[in-house]
């Protein structure tokens, strides 16, 4: 009876860490992409170092 006990207690605690872990990844983990807007450019240094990056 006492290992009965002992396997019921240890397979409710790793059902327990098992969902915790899921709970925790779905936080984690973002579901869309954000953007980022960026600021268009206003110097000409800008202009031509954005021209350059693209």
């Amino acid at each position: 009876m006492n290992d009965f006990k002992l396997k019921l207690i240890l397979s409710l605690l790793g059902g327990v860490v098992f969902s915790f872990v899921f709970i925790v990844l779905a936080f984690a983990l973002p579901l869309e992409n954000h953007k980022v807007f960026k600021r268009a450019p206003k110097s000409v240094l800008e202009k031509v170092s954005y021209s350059i990056r693209k």
